[in-house]
């Protein structure tokens, strides 16, 4: 048997999810033949509540592992990715979501996809993170990582905001919108994409900017060079409730006069693929280029 790379290994399933249980046993079980250290993150422990495994908090994990297998979707994904990247800690997602473009293991690949990530065989890729923070006046209220998008956005429905976007402190532009997407490369294919913006390779250092519903159609999505400090300022004037949003997942509160500044994190995540990884196949797979029209179902 290879010389091991990895010794401790962290597991981290969706939260809440039952049927992850399977996999989070199958997978401990054979990490566990192979002698390895196991730590279950105290979230998935409630899945598996008689697993014999040592139950850690995501700290712990993020200071005694040196891998993190994650089971679930790209949602799974940017939560572990954003409360391990300050440890550095390699992450292997097991895609048991329905998108997967961050966990591209299938449990159909499992114990062999698993044992070649094992062995050393795998390719690593590091991907940036924004950081966004809150400032009403010189205080910050609120901040957080994200590894897809910062979303400046409206809580109401039919209603606009409206934003003056500053560059390194220079005037970008004033957006009247549903809301502004400040995405990396790796959530270019999210909410961005959606939004009409760009699909952007994430070894490339940059960030876009996508308005969401601008009302002047000629307000367009902008790259940017990633250590730009891009800064969002809520109108005085505005009267829609109004919030940011982080990976879709975590949110902060926005008064008008606020200030929102984003910044690339200096650490980034580390995330793990097969040999066989190819990112064009994963597109032309998850967004359907390509597809025969003679085998649309409304064809």
């Amino acid at each position: 048997m290879p010389t091991p790379v990895f010794h401790t290994i962290g597991l981290i399933g969706k939260f809440g999810d039952p049927n992850v249980a399977d996999t989070l046993k199958q997978i401990a079980a054979h990490l566990l033949r192979r002698r390895l250290r196991v730590l279950l993150d105290d979230s998935s422990a409630r899945l598996m509540p008689d697993s014999g495994l040592e139950i850690a908090g995501r700290d712990r994990i993020g200071e005694q592992c040196d891998l993190a297998i994650v089971m679930g979707g790209d949602g799974t994904m940017l939560n572990a990715a954003r409360s391990l990247v300050d440890y550095e800690v390699p992450i292997l997602g097991v895609n048991l979501g329905r998108l997967g473009f961050l966990a591209d293991v299938s449990p159909s690949e499992l114990p062999q996809s698993l044992d070649a990530v094992l062995d050393g065989q795998f390719r690593e890729a590091r991907r940036s993170l924004l950081h966004a923070q809150v400032m009403h006046g010189d205080r910050i209220t609120g901040e957080a990582d994200a590894l897809n998008d910062v979303v400046v956005h409206k809580c109401e429905v039919a209603r606009m905001i409206e934003v003056d976007t500053f560059l390194d402190g220079r005037f970008l532009n004033t957006y009247r919108a549903d809301g502004l997407i400040i995405s990396t490369p790796t959530g270019s294919t999210a909410y961005a994409l959606a939004g009409g913006g760009p699909i952007i390779h994430p070894g490339l250092e940059a960030v876009v900017l996508v308005p969401i519903c601008p009302h002047t159609l000629t307000h367009r999505p902008i790259v940017v060079k990633a250590d730009s400090v891009i800064e969002v300022v809520l109108n005085v004037a505005n009267l829609t409730q109004t919030q940011v949003t982080c990976d879709g997942q975590i949110s902060l509160a926005l008064e008008p006069g606020d200030h929102v500044v984003i910044r690339k994190k200096d650490r980034k995540a580390r995330l793990l693929h097969p040999l066989n990884h190819d990112y064009f196949k994963l597109l032309r797979a998850k967004l359907s280029w390509g597809l025969n029209p003679d085998a649309s179902p409304f064809a």
